[in-house]
């Protein structure tokens, strides 16, 4: 079995911020699949279901992002799946808005609730998948992060979202290196894909050219 978690900070207060990206990607995930996750168990809401067959489980830790690993924690040690069916999905503030970082392992960054994870579980080697929130250091870095998101940004993020959960269920149909080269979104990407849609938006827009004989100037 899969356990898929999406970091956030629970309550209408930070709903739609820039720290519940985790959080806001799982539900699409949830969404797609069918998956209920309304069940309060391991200081989480979770739900159980299936992924183009494969058993999953989904998680949204309740502890507050800072503590994280509590829920986490409480999960792997109950289900004994190895560290590697876990996927961690959360917001980055250290990589440009809309942009995509999938990876099988590594360290948690400056991001606090990784931070608590890995300490408590005492491992790295699990695939994460980060949502770019930001790039640039901010000297209000929490206002930032728990900031809600800004109409401008609306429309970006949530593209990546989806692909955030499309990254989540391609890790558990194929595999986290196959997910890696679908889905990492870097800048330059991103910024082409952009183009690409604007160019196309114009080319639907521009009607189709209409030849037209001159009328007599008499007429």
């Amino acid at each position: 079995m899969y356990i898929i978690a999406g970091l956030g900070n629970p309550g209408k207060k930070y709903e739609h911020t820039r720290h519940n990206m985790g959080f806001l990607a799982l539900d699409l995930l949830a969404d797609k699949y069918g998956i209920k996750v309304d069940r309060l168990k391991f200081k989480a809401l979770t739900g159980e279901g299936r992924i183009e067959g494969k058993k999953v489980l989904l998680v949204k830790p309740q502890t507050y992002m800072n503590l994280s690993g509590e829920s986490i924690r409480d999960v792997m040690h109950f289900y004994k799946e190895p560290i590697e069916n876990l996927i961690v999905i959360y917001d980055d503030i250290d990589i440009p808005e809309g942009t995509l970082r999938i990876r099988p392992k590594g360290s948690a960054g400056t991001h606090n609730g990784m931070r608590n994870i890995i300490y408590l579980l005492g491992e790295d080697e699990f695939p994460r998948i980060r949502v770019g929130i930001g790039g640039e250091r901010r000297s209000d870095l929490v206002d930032y992060v728990i900031g809600r998101v800004t109409e401008g940004e609306a429309d970006v993020l949530w593209e990546t979202l989806n692909k955030a959960a499309e990254a989540a269920a391609d890790i558990v149909i194929n595999d986290v290196t196959h997910a890696m080269q679908e889905y990492n979104i870097k800048p330059k990407r991103l910024k082409k894909e952009k183009e690409k849609a604007e160019e196309e938006a114009k080319t639907e827009e521009t009607p189709e050219a209409v030849s037209v004989t001159p009328s007599d100037p008499k007429e």
